[in-house]
């Protein structure tokens, strides 16, 4: 009977996509997918039940419209965020790696790769944060200190969320901003009143109960846009802290140590 090779499993590595440590790193993306799928359910669901359809059509304001445009852009954007975090991890996992099995000290090349004994480093954020380490490295002087430029890779990937949590508190605002004109629409019948009768108070009853429809949607819209949106940017920022450990991690341990020997 032909042996069967059992050495991906031994060695925790899956032949296909890589070590579980890096499929592992996809999972962001893997969360935003499941938490927009359970949202294209609900929305199918209340489609289904005529709640959709029923919503744009007393919404005279569209600003229902424009909370679900607006929410979709940048749930588009969060999904772009993670996966460029998502593969900064992976590349980081295999330079640190690299990093504390090398001897050498890096060296930056002309060109702004970075080599570690005959070898490239894996293009991503974790190199080119090394490469300007090593370029402060060798136009400084005294003691090597890497936190500003520590705090300069924190400021880029907050960047990466820094959209997301604008807009969610953008949302918010556009569902008070609704929720006013909706109020304003529902008292504008009754400052029209001229006579009491039941006809009058019927018609004023209908003005005021669109208005209350469109106040109660559009802040029922935008509350949840707005939640769904800092729950999925907390996911993103979750890797992005992860992200920002891992770069730490590996130039406090495999490249400052290297660059103080070398200087010394």
């Amino acid at each position: 009977m032909q042996d069967i090779d059992v050495a991906p499993a031994r060695s925790g590595r899956n032949p296909v996509i890589g070590s579980w440590a890096e499929v592992n790193d996809y999972a962001p993306v893997l969360k935003w997918l499941l938490v927009n799928i359970v949202l294209a359910i609900g929305i199918f669901a209340l489609w289904a039940f005529g709640l959709i359809q029923q919503l744009l059509e007393t919404d005279r304001t569209h600003v229902s419209t424009i909370i679900a445009v607006i929410f979709a852009l940048t749930a588009l954007h969060c999904l772009y965020q993670t996966w460029v975090t998502s593969r900064d991890l992976v590349v980081a996992r295999r330079v640190r790696d690299q990093m504390e099995t090398a001897d050498a000290v890096p060296v930056l090349l002309p060109d702004g790769r970075v080599m570690v004994q005959g070898r490239e480093l894996e293009p991503g954020l974790i190199s080119t944060y090394i490469g300007n380490l090593l370029r402060k490295a060798s136009l400084g002087s005294g003691p090597f200190d890497q936190t500003i430029l520590l705090r300069s890779l924190a400021d880029r990937l907050r960047g990466r969320e820094r959209l997301g949590l604008f807009v969610s508190e953008g949302l918010l605002r556009l569902a008070l901003l609704g929720t006013a004109i909706g109020f304003i629409l529902m008292l504008i019948p009754l400052s029209g009143l001229t006579a009491f009768d039941a006809e009058t108070l019927r018609g004023a009853l209908t003005g005021m109960t669109s208005g209350m429809a469109i106040a109660l949607n559009v802040t029922v819209i935008g509350i949840g846009a707005a939640l769904v949106l800092k729950f999925e940017y907390f996911l993103l920022d979750t890797a992005i802290a992860e992200l920002f450990e891992i770069i730490t991690e590996a130039t406090e341990v495999g490249v400052i140590p290297r660059i103080g020997k070398a200087e010394g």
